[in-house]
């Protein structure tokens, strides 16, 4: 299903890094590390990248994208 969906151009990596964020904005760190079973450490990481504007959060993204699927790009912003 992950090659059919790359080749329909649907990043995986960058769908679920999406989504994190998205639940970042919304749940506090605790929350969200308990549903997702990711280290405290890691949702708050990503609450704190959730807190700043979109547009910069896009543009990270932007400068990190590689051509090629990563799939431990997830883990946690940068």
């Amino acid at each position: 299903m992950g090659e059919r969906l790359r080749k329909l151009g649907i990043r995986l990596a960058a769908t679920r890094s999406t989504a994190l964020f998205q639940l970042a904005a919304e749940l506090p760190a605790a929350v969200l590390a308990r549903t997702l079973g990711i280290d405290i450490t890691i949702a708050v990481k990503w609450q704190r990248a959730a807190a700043r504007d979109w547009g910069a959060y896009a543009a990270e993204v932007s400068r990190r994208a590689t051509p090629h699927y990563q799939e431990a790009d997830t883990h946690a912003p940068r």
